[in-house]
């Protein structure tokens, strides 16, 4: 038998294992989906409550059913986790006290925690957190101390506009702050610059499975790459396969606002409305892009 054939089988074996492996991953998937639908429905909840379904006129003894303590157990487990995503969902913004261990911190310690969630791609990110506390003298204005936000959301610009410190006693006028307004200002930012990366990773998508269906002459047009072109994924870069770059800038909530597209011979007015067409939003372009 020559190597050749041998080859070919092996190939093949591999191909059909790897389908195989996908096949189970995609199984297991489902098992544990239709799992917890099972164990969330009212049905199963009520079933796992009556412990005697059927009454026997003859008093029997009690036998503990080791399958059923499992899913009731896990039963409450998807309880616990339903009610917290309930939580997440509906209360977005919570506060919570936390006690500074340095002896020699401002206020005796006292800290108040502010928990921000986030969702996307309907799972929920990792919260950003903002530590405040009074450093002020005979005053309860309070300051950020520390914080996990980026750096590419305006913290301390809000932090000065909505809790400014307070002034002299003797001073015309005297400051005021607003803490709920400062808090919603800063989840509303945080909001919107991971919809920009949202926004900018479809464009990715969209762009690379356009390029992959191309025939050779339109391959040589394509989009090749597209990348967030500042910190705060307000500007896109733009690269086409021959050569040709250009620059997209969005406004806060996704809306385009100018697109420029550079060739050989400078600015490439029919390629940008190529690109854009009738779109206001870059969800647009990434939806006409991806062909829907």
């Amino acid at each position: 038998m020559s190597a050749e054939p041998q080859e070919e089988a092996a190939e093949a074996l591999n191909r059909e294992i790897e389908d195989l492996k996908t096949r189970v991953a995609s199984l297991k998937k489902d098992i544990k989906l239709q799992t917890t639908t099972l164990l969330s429905s009212e049905s199963m909840r009520t079933a796992l409550r009556v412990v005697n379904p059927e009454p026997s006129p003859i008093p029997l003894p009690f036998i503990e059913d080791p399958n059923r303590e499992r899913v009731l157990a896990r039963s409450k487990e998807q309880d616990a986790h339903d009610q917290q995503n309930l939580y997440r969902t509906c209360a977005t913004i919570t506060t919570f006290k936390v006690q500074d261990p340095d002896p020699n911190a401002v206020d005796r310690g006292n800290v108040l925690g502010i928990r921000i969630e986030l969702m996307l791609d309907a799972r929920f990110r990792r919260p950003f957190y903002v530590m405040l506390n009074r450093p002020y003298k005979d005053s309860r204005s309070l300051r950020v101390h520390r914080h996990t936000v980026p750096p590419c959301i305006p913290l301390s610009g809000l932090a000065a506009r909505y809790l400014p410190a307070p002034r002299p006693a003797d001073a015309e006028r005297q400051t005021t702050q607003d803490l709920s307004r400062f808090v919603r200002t800063l989840r509303r930012e945080i909001v919107r610059y991971h919809n920009r990366v949202a926004v900018i990773s479809d464009l990715q998508k969209a762009a690379s499975a356009r390029a992959a269906g191309q025939e050779d002459e339109e391959a040589e047009r394509a989009l090749v790459s597209i990348s967030a072109a500042d910190i705060e994924a307000k500007q896109i870069g733009l690269e086409w396969a021959d050569g040709r770059s250009g620059r997209l800038l969005m406004t806060e909530d996704g809306q385009i606002q100018k697109v420029v597209v550079l060739g050989v011979n400078g600015r490439d007015r029919e390629v940008t409305r190529e690109l854009l067409d009738d779109s206001r939003r870059v969800e647009d372009v990434a939806k006409r892009l991806a062909g829907t």
